[in-house]
């Protein structure tokens, strides 16, 4: 069986040879229904419980949330892929979201420039580092507490 992972964008990996998606209602099935493996999405915020902040910033008018919601919930892992800091250089990882929350407990890991990041019961596990970059770097960079392991894979 091969995996699964639908974005918002609706852009499919690895679904399968000659299968399209058609229809709102089949989405709807395949994103509530629990069928996903994975879901990729950017976030404004991550907080060292795993929530997540992605759809608005306050004060902000926007269109709406789209399917992020259905999609943290109904996918088996949620990985974030973001920059580390917003554009005037504060941290995205937080130890607390102050934004409104797309989903609970619910983020498994963490991409960003600078590294990758475990969302464990314990808290957040820095698990690899980009090149060039030192422990340092990140850690000056991250409002949210680090967990340091012994073994972190420097790429």
């Amino acid at each position: 069986m091969t995996k699964t992972g639908l974005g918002t964008s609706i852009e499919t990996d690895g679904i399968g040879e000659r299968i399209s998606l058609n229809g709102e209602d089949w989405l709807y099935h395949l994103v509530r229904g629990g069928h996903l493996d994975y879901t990729v999405l950017g976030a404004m915020q991550v907080d060292q419980e795993g929530n997540l902040a992605n759809y608005t910033v306050p004060g902000v008018r926007i269109a709406g949330m789209g399917g992020a919601m259905d999609l943290v919930v109904g996918a088996k892992k949620v990985f974030v892929a973001t920059d580390h800091c917003t554009k005037t250089g504060d941290s995205k990882i937080l130890k607390k979201c102050t934004y409104p929350l797309t989903g609970t407990r619910v983020v498994d890991k963490i991409f960003t420039e600078l590294c990758v990041i475990d969302v464990t019961k314990e808290g957040l596990v820095l698990s690899e580092l980009m090149a060039g970059i030192t422990v340092d770097d990140v850690l000056s960079r991250t409002e949210a507490e680090l967990i340091l392991p012994d073994n972190i894979v420097r790429a």
